[in-house]
């Protein structure tokens, strides 16, 4: 896809804005090679239920699985770099109030330099103790890919096993990460939704909630959504190409 004039419409909703929300998805980090969840279920696991990897049940039965499951998909992230959405972000952000709020659990907006407000899917890189709920750093030893089932650390505190710091199946988002989501598209002017697919809830709700509140909600992506009608304005491109756009034309 090439690069295509920005909307004349969105670029005076982003000059005039003060205060900007951005709402990441899959799309985002996609341009940086990062696979979604099911894309993700290729080689070694191309075998497993993704509720055997990423649900307290699945954890229940094979801890082992799961942790060298989310070792493996944080690699991938390790090995891949920030596109120029993430960096366009950014630059944005180095000049105006905006905040960012991801569904994506890689690093890539804070490798880019972004500050990012919530992480509503929780993150690869924060595990935290299965028992006692501790935080604690990741495993960054060597990963093997030819092997599935690695033990997880124990706890720091407690000695319990480090669970994946992502959120799973049948869990309830992290709080106050969520509160952080609803408070940005509560108080921005401007929402862009960039690269989400608009159909895991509640994130989903969040550009309805900017617009019940006067925000502008402008989409960002390549093909429609389950959230299409809820934007003010649709841009038909990609964050690595859309983003780096927008920002150079304010």
């Amino acid at each position: 896809m090439t690069a295509a004039p920005v909307p004349s419409a969105v670029v005076e909703l982003a000059r005039s804005a003060s205060r900007v929300a951005v709402l990441t998805g899959a799309g985002m980090s996609a341009e940086s090679g990062i696979a979604t969840f099911r894309d993700a279920q290729t080689g070694l696991w191309s075998s497993f239920d993704p509720a055997d990897l990423a649900s307290p049940d699945g954890w229940a039965r094979d801890m082992d699985l799961v942790w060298g499951w989310y070792r493996w998909r944080a690699e991938l992230v390790r090995r891949s770099e920030p596109n120029a959405g993430h960096r366009a972000l950014t630059e944005w952000q180095n000049k105006i109030h905006l905040d960012i709020a991801t569904q994506n659990v890689d690093d890539l907006h804070e490798r880019a330099g972004s500050s990012v407000i919530s992480h509503v899917h929780g993150s690869l890189f924060d595990p935290r103790c299965s028992e006692c709920g501790v935080h604690s750093q990741p495993d960054a030893e060597p990963v093997d890919e030819n092997v599935d089932r690695v033990v997880p650390p124990s706890c720091p505190e407690c000695g319990g096993p480090m669970r994946p710091g992502a959120v799973w199946f049948g869990e309830p988002l992290p709080q106050d990460h969520w509160l952080a989501a609803v408070h940005a598209v509560e108080n921005a002017e401007l929402v862009l939704v960039v690269g989400t697919s608009g159909v895991v809830f509640p994130f989903a709700g969040l550009p309805a909630m900017a617009r019940s509140t006067g925000a502008r909600v402008v989409e960002i992506n390549p093909v429609e959504t389950e959230i299409s009608d809820m934007a003010d304005h649709r841009w038909r491109t990609t964050a690595a190409i859309g983003l780096p756009a927008l920002v150079g034309s304010l």
